[in-house]
């Protein structure tokens, strides 16, 4: 089945995810790294790492491991069998890697023991070369043979076939080439020196401007550089495990962030202020004076629409909330207790970030800008779009910002504006505020935005629901409608567009005629041939996804690492629903995972990422009410460091191995780690090759890791890691720049 155009590389694996009484095999795979006690969320203790007599003696480590690699060949694997509370059984492999033994750069490794490094080089080399010959040879006479002996009719067939060899000669190349970089690849990662605690590769402001890069751009994306930092971010000195849900969405640790007493105490936009500084701590607590106002805010907007107050906004159709500016996240938290789901963005902040504390909350929030560049977002894809006091000169750049604002928007849906501009006893008094005002209520009105209400500070517009309102404007009016060539639904960062992007999408459905919330979540047979999905494929994604939860839930307990065969056990306890509180999808096809999550009832929000390089399925996903955006994982994710509880990826490093990539799998698992928080989890599922690579690459990141085999499908594993708390010092430690 197409989607966006591209073909569902799931389809043709169809028949491997059928259901059954699964039986999973735990390899005890250790990434060479022993935690000292178990890591639980929300105890601070850790790994302390120094440069006195505790400190990480590098060389010695290196000779240790290389000697450990070295018996692991050597070592036969012994099976043990052991029942566990759920349904899967697990021979136990003491800690031996399996029969396809991979090196610590997580590539083959070479099976001689013996002979100089230079002639087992120069051996390896040859190998390969005659290898990716040989491939092309066969390729080439493949593709002649089958050219020769299948008729006109079957042309089809030939395209698909070589499109399949393609794939495979392309995933056979980044192998080698990753194995051609030579014995650089095999070291450990070192620790980043202390100025990449918050640091966000694309969002260098100084390297911007540098780079020529107008100032007016500065805080935009900027990826030239691409990933590329192969080094390990360590949390600041004084770092704590954040709270759990619901106690962490009130109460942060100061440490935990970077800002200063001043930012805190300063003005900003309208939920920027409801926050007080207590010792340790950063509290936005609901019995404080300053949170009334958020619901007393919440509840004006509601009114203004026509509605009872805020709970009633789910019945008018609002799920999903663009929050721009969002100040510390308070609107969004207000809101979260009515099933309302607010995306934050706001530009990148080298201190005091909004999007920083906002996810340390435990909200959706992102890096975004409207300076220059669409939103990674499909258009029609939010019931409502926020400003608060947000920074953005709206009657800016000849109206290009409301255009996009109005692309993302649905139709039906609310644009609510909170602005001292808008006030008429303040300062439309001055005749600039004037025609600033009336530029935006204008511009307003030429996208078939009809005025609501105004009251004080804020205003509110809704979106036409009729495409026919466009027509009946004036000859010539501006802006125009987008042609179907410009009018891209899931734009990856394009230029401002000056014409009405969404017009032509079979997405154009009034927020009103959409099934609410929960139900939204449930597409029909109708609804998913707007996506060109068959109601087979979706309900075969959901039940596969509604048992693997449960089964991944009852992974997640650092026993899964111990050496002892019989853990966990029924006598060791579940994790606790509000273990995790955000999830990254790295490749999330129907958001099924996510969908998951919330029918075994766990507290969580996941951003549900779409590659680039597969099809684009995001329309899909934000149309069930989830939040998600469109993402080339070749570069850095779009926030900051220690941001994400856990990282998922089903069928990811397939899809990008089978891709011409300008980055290494390195690469793309250290960016895995610079997201993580400690003690965060890791779940990869993927074929059987690929996941032996990526364990190896754990070992390298010091993550505690173990392989689990999937009986129901021989070909995949599933790869299952920890990421521990390492706790910087005072005193000077080893960074991969020396001694600082």
């Amino acid at each position: 089945m197409l989607l966006g155009g591209r073909k569902d590389p799931y389809k043709e694996k169809k028949s491997e995810k059928k259901e059954a009484s699964l039986t999973l095999y735990l390899h005890l795979h250790f990434s060479g790294w022993k935690m000292s006690r178990p890591l639980l969320r929300g105890v601070s203790g850790g790994v302390r790492i120094s440069a006195k007599n505790d400190s990480w003696d590098d060389s010695h480590m290196k000779e240790k491991t290389e000697k450990e690699d070295l018996d692991k060949i050597r070592t036969p694997s012994d099976h043990t069998y052991m029942s566990f509370r759920f349904p899967f059984r697990f021979p136990f492999l003491d800690n031996s890697p399996s029969k396809n033994s991979f090196s610590g750069n997580g590539f083959a490794s070479d099976p001689f023991t013996t002979g100089s490094l230079r002639s087992r080089h120069k051996l390896t080399m040859f190998v390969l070369k005659l290898s990716l010959v040989a491939i092309v040879i066969l390729a080439l006479t493949g593709s002649f043979l089958w050219t020769i002996s299948i008729t006109s009719s079957s042309r089809g067939q030939i395209i698909r076939g070589n499109r399949r060899i393609q794939e495979q000669l392309v995933s056979d190349l980044w192998d080698i080439g990753e194995l051609s970089l030579g014995a650089s690849r095999f070291k450990e990662f070192d620790f980043c020196p202390e100025e990449s605690e918050n640091h966000v590769p694309c969002f260098n402001v100084t390297e911007s401007l540098a780079l020529g890069i107008p100032a007016s751009e500065e805080h935009d994306r900027h990826c030239s550089q691409g990933l590329r930092q192969n080094c390990l971010v360590l949390p600041p000195v004084n770092y704590k495990i954040p709270l759990r849900w619901p106690t962490g969405k009130d109460v942060i640790w100061v440490a935990n962030v970077k800002i200063t007493a001043q930012e805190v105490l300063s003005s900003g936009s309208l939920t920027k202020r409801m926050m007080m500084l207590e010792e340790e701590q950063i509290s936005f607590r609901s019995a404080s004076l300053m949170f009334d106002g958020v619901e007393d805010y919440s509840h004006q907007i509601a009114e203004m629409i026509g509605l009872r107050n805020e709970s009633n906004l789910l019945q008018a159709g609002v799920r999903t909330i663009l929050d721009i500016g969002c100040g510390y996240g308070s609107f969004g938290a207000h809101l979260f207790s009515k099933q309302l789901l607010t995306m934050c963005i706001a530009n990148y902040e080298a201190s005091g970030s909004q999007v920083q504390l906002t996810l340390e909350r435990g909200l959706p929030a992102m890096i975004g800008s409207f300076t220059s560049k669409q939103l990674p977002y499909s258009s029609l894809s939010f019931d409502m779009v926020h400003c608060a006091r947000c920074g953005i000169d709206w009657d800016k750049k000849e109206g290009s910002l409301l255009i996009e604002a109005d692309r993302v928007l649905r139709p039906g849906g609310y644009f609510v504006w909170t602005s001292p501009l808008t006030n008429s006893q303040g300062s439309l008094r001055k005749k600039e505020n004037q025609q600033r005002w009336n530029f935006v209520r204008g511009f307003a009105e030429s996208l078939c935005w009809d005025l609501l209400s105004q009251q004080d500070e804020t205003v509110v517009w809704k979106k036409t629901s009729k495409k026919g309102c466009y027509g009946s404007r004036k000859s010539g009016s501006k802006p125009s409608l987008c042609s179907k060539a410009h009018d891209v639904e899931t734009p990856y960062y394009r230029p401002l567009q000056s014409c009405i992007g969404g017009t032509q999408s079979r997405r154009w459905i009034p927020i009103e005629k959409r099934p609410t919330w929960p139900s939204r979540a449930k597409l029909n047979s109708d609804e998913l041939a707007i996506y060109g999905v068959s109601p087979e494929d979706f309900a075969e994604d959901t039940q596969n996804w509604n048992s693997a939860v449960r089964n991944y839930w009852s992974l997640l307990s650092p026993l899964i690492f111990s050496d002892h065969p019989k853990r966990p056990g029924d006598e060791d306890p579940s994790p606790p629903y509000n273990m995790l509180r955000n999830v990254l999808d790295m490749n999330a096809r129907f958001g099924g995972f996510n969908s998951a999550l919330l029918e075994a009832g766990k507290s969580v929000w996941v951003m549900n990422v779409v590659p680039t390089s597969g099809p684009n399925s995001l329309p899909l996903i934000l149309d069930r009410g989830f939040t998600g955006v469109l993402h080339d994982w070749c570069e850095a994710f779009p926030t900051y460091p220690r941001t994400y509880d856990m990282v998922h990826g089903e069928g990811l490093l397939s899809l990008e191995s089978a891709q011409q990539r300008r980055c290494t799998m390195l690469d793309i698992f250290s960016e895995i780690d610079r997201l993580l928080r400690p003690e965060g989890w890791v779940i990869l599922r993927d074929s059987a090759s690929l996941i032996e690579i990526a364990r190896a690459l754990a070992a390298r990141l010091k993550w505690d890791a173990r392989v689990v085999e999937i009986e129901s499908n021989s070909n995949e594993r599933l790869l299952i890691c920890q990421k521990p708390f390492f706790k910087k010092q005072l005193n000077k430690i080893r960074t991969s720049e020396g001694i600082v």
